[in-house]
């Protein structure tokens, strides 16, 4: 008979990680090995002789946050797969998580069967994409194969050296205003930069920048 996928919720909110630890027990194929309220809490329950196979991890949190728990399990136990169950829907949000090693990213408010899908699918596939993230990253590397631009030239050709500059910036965790401290030019240059780059690009947000940047070498996570 298999055994049951072992997953660990991590969330400062009680009453909702109660609520999804009986949803996950009531899951055909999961149960529920422990649950922590933040990411120190995790680290300190970790068995690495029992280890789970998926965490649910929040991303804010007391102590320590769901970024900096879901860096230590890649570099300490990379084999336990984390999916980011999150309120946060912003662009910073998931290319800090996703950077951190997530394999997933969905939304608290989401149906109990996405839920489940997107558990299934990160276990069965190795990744999961809601809606929203493919939107945001998938949509934008299948784009630039239907382009004829990107499959006959060198796209890194269009743009200049500062606009480089600016890109590996917009890949970090600096907002567009501390980019521009760092480059010693105007709030409104920045945005001339990023503009353009979205322009010659064909992009219109900044996951899509960091899905180019990652695409071409200009980055890696």
């Amino acid at each position: 008979m298999k055994q049951p996928y072992k997953v660990v919720l991590v969330d400062d909110h009680i009453l909702l990680r109660k609520g999804l630890a009986s949803m996950v027990d009531g899951f055909e194929d999961y149960e529920v090995l422990f649950e922590a309220s933040n990411g120190k809490d995790l680290i300190n329950q970790l068995d690495p002789g029992k280890l789970p196979d998926l965490v649910l991890m929040d991303i804010n949190m007391p102590e320590m946050d769901g970024y900096q728990a879901t860096s230590l399990l890649k570099r300490n136990y990379p084999g336990v797969r984390t999916l980011a169950l999150s309120m946060y829907d912003t662009e910073n949000a998931i290319i800090r998580m996703f950077k951190a090693g997530v394999r997933g990213y969905i939304m608290k408010y989401c149906e109990p069967a996405d839920f489940k899908y997107a558990m299934d699918a990160l276990m069965e596939k190795g990744y999961y994409y809601s809606e929203m993230v493919t939107g945001r990253l998938i949509h934008t590397i299948n784009k630039y194969e239907d382009l004829e631009f990107f499959e006959s030239a060198n796209p890194l050709s269009v743009l200049n050296d500062r606009e480089l500059e600016f890109l590996r910036y917009a890949c970090t965790e600096l907002t567009y205003k501390e980019i521009a401290t760092k480059m010693y030019l105007s709030p409104r240059t920045i945005d001339g930069y990023r503009d353009s780059l979205f322009d010659k690009l064909h992009l219109k947000t900044r996951v899509g920048l960091v899905t180019f940047a990652i695409r071409n070498g200009i980055v890696s996570f």
